[in-house]
């Protein structure tokens, strides 16, 4: 029933960037693949996982901060009665009447049966005039939230191609990945945690994107750097060009020098608003080693310009 937002070193203030600051720094700290002679740190992992579950969950935050739930997501009282109690069960208010879960009577009023009765759902009375048993029970706790750590390979990210999850039951779900998925993107599923008395708890699926061989990410766009030859260097044209969907036709310019970067709209990762962002071609010219006829071409050919005088060299 730890303090959430002790257990992630916020302030009870903390904005949600700070939250998912404060989660990413510790969630790299004690990731099970880093602790692996560690439990602790894995006891400690799920700690933290839950506590920006709910700090993330703004209808929970809420209700934590209004002290109606702890930092499990458990009522914190049966009937919500809040603070001010007195050991008697209410308290006096200022005509010295008494209070009781928002209700309050004057001095006068000495039966209170059919109010408590309305209160509680119209409680049946026992033959000795008393309420039935069952009054003041306290729900039921619900399991244990279980985190899963779920590899998505950096194409179907891109895409958002459905993921196969495999849960400690031993059944498989399709999941659906969200728009803006990246590594430290958390997904719940309710009921799909450790079973209690109160019914199953929740799991939480915490995505990592795995690197790629030649795509790189940059915020929502992909980065690609993509060799060509000199002729194509020099002459221009299209060339294929690999994308996380497809391969498409690229037209490069004549007289295209290395470092030059062109734009494939809407070829990057999807956003949350619904659009995409776009692929970033970088073009390399690669040049062959040992090339005869090149060094023939270069030895009879001279360039006039000097391309560093940008540089004061």
């Amino acid at each position: 029933m730890a303090d959430p937002y002790q257990t992630l070193g916020v302030a009870r203030g903390a904005s949600e960037a700070d939250i998912k600051k404060a989660y990413r720094k510790l969630a790299k700290e004690l990731h099970p693949d880093r602790n692996k002679d560690n439990p602790k740190a894995a006891e400690r992992f799920s700690q933290v996982t839950g506590a920006y579950d709910l700090l993330t969950d703004k209808d929970k935050r809420a209700r934590f901060d209004r002290g109606e739930i702890d930092g499990d997501g458990n009522p914190a009282s049966p009937f919500g009665f809040g603070g001010g109690a007195r050991p008697g069960g209410g308290r006096t208010n200022a005509g010295g009447g008494f209070s009781s879960a928002g209700f309050e009577f004057g001095a006068g009023d000495a039966d209170m049966s059919d109010i408590f009765e309305g209160l509680f759902g119209g409680a049946q009375r026992g033959g000795g005039g008393g309420f039935a048993s069952g009054f003041g029970r306290r729900p039921q706790p619900k399991g244990a939230t279980i985190t899963y750590r779920l590899q998505v390979p950096f194409v179907d990210a891109a895409t958002l191609a459905p993921q196969r999850v495999t849960l400690g039951d031993g059944k498989a779900i399709d999941l659906k990945l969200p728009a803006g998925v990246e590594t430290g993107t958390q997904m719940k599923l309710a009921g799909k945690g450790e079973p209690g008395p109160g019914g199953a708890g929740d799991a939480i699926v915490a995505i990592e994107v795995q690197g790629h061989r030649f795509f790189t990410r940059d915020g929502d766009d992909v980065r690609l750097d993509l060799p060509i030859t000199l002729t194509e260097a020099v002459k221009g044209g299209a060339v294929r060009v690999p994308t996380v969907d497809k391969a498409v036709m690229l037209t490069i310019p004549k007289g295209t020098s290395s470092g030059k970067t062109l734009r494939l709209k809407g070829k990057g990762f999807h956003k949350k608003d619904g659009s995409r962002g776009d692929q970033l071609v970088t073009l390399m010219i690669d040049l062959p080693t040992d090339d005869a006829a090149l060094q023939q071409f270069a030895d009879g050919w001279q360039d006039p310009r000097n391309p560093r005088a940008a540089m004061g060299v």
